[in-house]
């Protein structure tokens, strides 16, 4: 298990590019299993799982062709359906999270699925009641089977409907949206989250011949085709990524510049580190945060304590409500977060606590951060990340603090965030991977 040596106090200086979009690239590569024709994405991360699904696609007899580093081209056209069902391929599915976004497609185009429990994060339930329910509605059947411990997923020609999601599920609104472009008839699905992911989803299946409108809404109609033809796709910046170093820029940096953010589709992002007193300067669409001695939270008009939660589309993303909390433990002033989706992802603070962090763990979802102003560094320490975003908040804590820190299990941050430490440094970051 490889790990990060951290030697905090550096300012990092410098144009950082954020990587194409992870979750975006787990929706759109999955939507290559519905067309026997060559799909090509261009700007996919090369990071773990990202990589890990691509290997899984190979293995079930995709061809896929990388270009360069960032660039691929697949093509499904001759699917190994025998080691679909297969305990092997169960068994690996159970072990990443993106897989799960196999199943609509593969439900569509062939009629039948395997499902496990999909591997991923340890921040709390993640349930697929939303996935489960969507494909029901379409006119699927599941069969559990006890000795496999898998559901067994089958149909004999879905059907467009009518449906109205129990949340606003990204990854179940995406498997849905795949399971619909071959239903007979016309799908509506209400309450469909409407992340720029699942607005880049839609493009590509659109310009793979798929039919669906209400793009960018809640409210999403998809006409079922006979079937989908090869495209071209370009992922976007990870919005993720560029509030992580908008956070990191926050707290350690002398001047960055984070180039071809797709402004546009960051929504709330900014917003919400300005409501923590950061500076953001748009030039085109480049973002610049300048070096603050002190940054200074807001409150709400009538006085009371600035609260930030996470919410769906376009509210603000759960995925950086970890770095925020960091950035808030350098600001002047006290903050509430609140997060509502996942009720494990707040239990990092206690790592931020031993640091010096002045932090209140309310209860499972809810944490207040009382400000140190820079008046007290943050002290060394050793970590483990347990997830993507908390860890890449772990690093920028080390980062920022008073000596040498060690983050153990850093395969979690390599899930998320490409070659960080190589892209830190070259800032001025001293960041080192080591083997135990």
């Amino acid at each position: 298990m490889e790990s990060f040596i951290i030697e905090g106090g550096h300012l990092l200086k410098g144009t950082i590019t954020p990587q194409g979009a992870k979750n975006e690239a787990l929706q759109v590569i999955c939507a290559t299993l519905l067309t026997t024709e060559k799909v090509e994405i261009r700007n996919i991360p090369d990071i773990l799982d990202v990589n890990n699904l691509i290997q899984l696609l190979k293995e079930i007899g995709v061809k896929v062709t990388r270009e360069n580093r960032n660039d691929y081209v697949f093509q499904a056209d001759d699917l190994k359906l025998d080691y679909l069902e297969s305990d092997e391929f169960v068994h690996k599915c159970a072990a990443l999270r993106g897989s799960v976004l196999m199943i609509g497609p593969l439900l569509a185009r062939f009629g039948k699925a395997v499902v496990a429990e999909p591997g991923g994060d340890k921040i709390g339930r993640r349930r697929l009641d939303t996935h489960f329910l969507g494909f029901k509605y379409l006119g699927a059947h599941f069969d559990f089977n006890e000795q496999r411990n898998v559901y067994e997923i089958h149909s004999n020609g879905l059907k467009g409907c009518y449906m109205l999601l129990d949340e606003a599920s990204v990854t179940g609104t995406a498997n849905i949206i795949m399971a619909s472009v071959f239903a007979k008839g016309t799908t509506t699905i209400y309450n469909a989250a409407c992340e720029p992911y699942i607005q880049q989803l839609c493009h590509l299946l659109n310009q793979m011949g798929a039919v669906i409108s209400g793009i960018g809404s809640n409210l999403l109609t998809i006409v079922g085709v006979e079937s989908l033809h090869g495209a071209s796709h370009r992922i976007l910046p990870d919005m993720i990524e560029v509030g992580s170093f908008i956070g990191m820029a926050a707290m350690v940096g002398d001047g960055i510049r984070i180039k071809n953010v797709s402004l546009s589709n960051l929504g709330i992002i900014p917003s919400a580190f300005r409501r923590l007193g950061v500076k953001i300067k748009v030039e085109g669409d480049d973002l610049v945060i300048p070096r603050q001695a002190h940054y200074v939270i807001d409150s709400f008009i009538d006085g009371s304590i600035m609260t930030l939660a996470d919410a769906p589309w376009p509210g603000l993303t759960p995925d950086l409500l970890s770095v925020l909390l960091v950035v808030a433990t350098q600001a002047r002033g006290s903050v509430l977060f609140h997060q509502k989706m996942f009720e494990s992802r707040l239990f990092f603070v206690d790592k931020l606590i031993d640091m010096g962090a002045q932090i209140i763990l309310c209860d499972p979802h809810r944490a207040v951060v009382v400000g140190h102003d820079h008046k007290k560094r943050l002290r060394a320490g050793r970590m483990t990340s347990p997830d993507i975003r908390a860890g890449i908040a772990l690093l920028i804590a080390a980062l920022s603090a008073n000596g040498t820190s060690r983050i153990d299990n850093i395969a979690q941050i390599d899930r998320g965030y490409e070659d960080i430490e190589a892209r830190l440094n070259a800032l001025g970051a001293h960041i080192q991977r080591v083997n135990p």
